[in-house]
């Protein structure tokens, strides 16, 4: 089944099947946008290994990883919308710590769906504007494909994700945030964002 980009709490989609077998084209070395890339897919296959079962682990073993090549800063900036600029620096500082959390969590429930697939990255990325783009195709273990694109800005760091092409992530959270927000401001969003990664971190293991 084609894979979606949605992060709903319900529905949280494996957008990135099947981490396990690394093309060698993901580790073009001359170009930096590819680099950031391929370091986060060499830390998935990592943290699959040592933890495949348990989403606690895996968030612990990605974490560092995503913090240093996804902008988060940026992506809950924009996120959050015009909202944004209204909130205190203290607020904006515990959502930017709770966006970072919730990502990752995110990201470590869904490579529970990652055995057996495969994913090829193209070795050269694309300008686009004055960001790159890299493009990726993921395969689940059935054989099932989705392209996959990586929005890479300044400091060669991930600001957006797309599915097919054009499908952002980032326009999936601004959906998923847009009730809290409406409701409850920072507070709202930030109590909607920790709940959320409480309740994947708190997942046991399967046996």
């Amino acid at each position: 089944a084609p894979l979606r980009a949605e992060l709903g709490e319900d529905r949280v989609q494996p957008l990135l099947f099947g981490l396990l077998h690394l093309s060698p084209t993901a580790r073009a070395a001359d170009d930096a946008a590819v680099e950031s890339i391929s370091k986060v897919y060499t830390t998935f296959e990592a943290a699959l290994k040592e933890a495949p079962k348990d989403v606690g682990a895996r968030a612990a073993s990605i974490g560092p990883t995503l913090s240093e090549t996804f902008d988060f800063p940026a992506m809950i900036r924009l996120a959050a919308g015009p909202k944004w600029k209204t909130f205190t620096p203290e607020q904006q500082g515990a959502l930017t710590e709770a966006f970072g959390r919730y990502f990752t969590a995110t990201y470590a429930t869904r490579l529970a769906q990652a055995a057996g697939g495969k994913f090829t990255v193209k070795p050269q990325s694309e300008a686009r504007g004055a960001n790159r783009v890299v493009q990726t195709e993921v395969a689940n273990k059935d054989g099932d494909t989705s392209q996959v694109d990586f929005l890479v800005g300044s400091g060669n760091r991930v600001q957006d994700v797309y599915l097919n092409g054009n499908v952002s992530e980032l326009a999936s959270l601004r959906g998923s945030f847009a009730e809290p927000l409406k409701t409850g401001g920072a507070d709202g969003l930030l109590t909607f964002m920790r709940d959320r990664t409480t309740g994947m971190l708190a997942v046991k293991p399967a046996p």
